[in-house]
């Protein structure tokens, strides 16, 4: 969600959440409210609505803050990967462990464990996991001793855990220990009001990282973003501006710069509008201005003369054009 976004502060914690809806309001307030506990935390929302975004937020916050912060996505690891990865393995153990290997609960110690998609993992190692989450100890794979290890347990998964369970699929006893402290992310359709903040955000972000002129967003592509459902959420935003970003024609972004299936969700009316006369006139002057400057090489007291703009009042126009970074 962030794209390498800084800490800020708000409702008393530091988080990277990007948006100013009842929901994410709602959201800060709950992690608030769950970051001083060392209980385990269970997070559930829809792919892409920034889970391990919170997660790291609940760690920032919480009592285990100076200590590592370790994630794992539970979907990639098979039944004996999973064991390996999460509990470690000594040498000789199984075929290929030619050498000793931590986990990732010893190398979480005094830390916090991401766990993502926990929904994905086997029985058999959500056994092993509920053991863990009850006496704080284990053992590494082919090890005769026990390790304690003082770790907080964050766990998410976009499925419901509560369906998996009456299938038989999620062990009920591991389900209850996970949500002592719950919280949901919601999706991005349910906070439509941040859509705006978050697309100016990322393409912020990305025109700056890929040494870019920072782009303005036109009315009709605020609404377009605006009305369609975001079936991947925040990540599939964060791409598409990325997208428009790198492949626009000008400074400004269009409807034109989105993905196909954004721009087929708008009504035809909306794509056939016509833009204001002010947008227009505004990007024009824009553009030549951009064009002057660059031919006198950042001179702005011959650019101004050029222009028939009194010198005193050049950087003001340039603020306003949004092109301080030409000189």
């Amino acid at each position: 969600m962030s794209s390498g976004e800084q800490f800020r502060e708000s409702d008393g914690i530091q988080h990277e959440l990007v948006g100013n809806s009842a929901a994410i309001v709602a959201l800060a307030h709950r992690i608030a409210r769950i970051a001083p506990a060392k209980l385990p935390v269970l997070i559930q929302g829809e792919s892409g609505t920034g889970k391990e975004l919170v997660a790291r937020a609940v760690h920032a916050n919480s009592p285990y803050s100076n200590g590592p912060f370790v994630a794992v996505n539970s979907a990639a690891l098979s039944e004996n990967l999973a064991k390996s990865e999460l509990f470690g393995h000594e040498r000789g153990s199984f075929t290929g462990a030619v050498a000793q290997q931590k986990g990732c609960f010893e190398l979480a110690n005094n830390g916090t464990l991401f766990l993502d998609e926990i929904g994905e993992l086997n029985p058999s190692v959500q056994a092993m996991l509920l053991r863990v989450l009850q006496t704080c100890e284990f053992q590494r794979l082919g090890a005769t001793h026990t390790i304690h290890v003082n770790v907080r347990l964050i766990a998410a998964t976009n499925r419901d855990l509560k369906a998996s369970v009456d299938q038989g699929t999620f062990r009920e006893d591991l389900y209850f220990r996970l949500k002592v402290l719950w919280m949901r992310t919601p999706a991005l359709r349910e906070r439509r009001e941040d859509i705006p903040i978050l697309a100016r955000h990322f393409a912020s972000w990305y025109a700056k990282e890929n040494g870019l002129s920072q782009p303005v967003i036109s009315s009709e592509v605020d609404a377009a973003l605006q009305q369609y459902d975001w079936p991947g959420n925040v990540r599939e935003l964060q791409h598409t501006m990325q997208q428009a970003v790198v492949l626009r024609s000008a400074d400004m972004i269009r409807l034109q710069d989105l993905p196909e299936e954004i721009v087929a969700s708008t009504p035809k009316q909306s794509r056939m509008k016509l833009r204001p006369l002010k947008e227009v006139m505004w990007e024009k002057k824009r553009e030549y201005v951009a064009y002057v400057v660059k031919l006198v090489e950042g001179d702005y007291k011959l650019a101004s003369n050029l222009l028939g703009i009194p010198a005193k009042g050049f950087h003001s126009l340039l603020r306003r054009l949004n092109l301080r970074h030409l000189l």
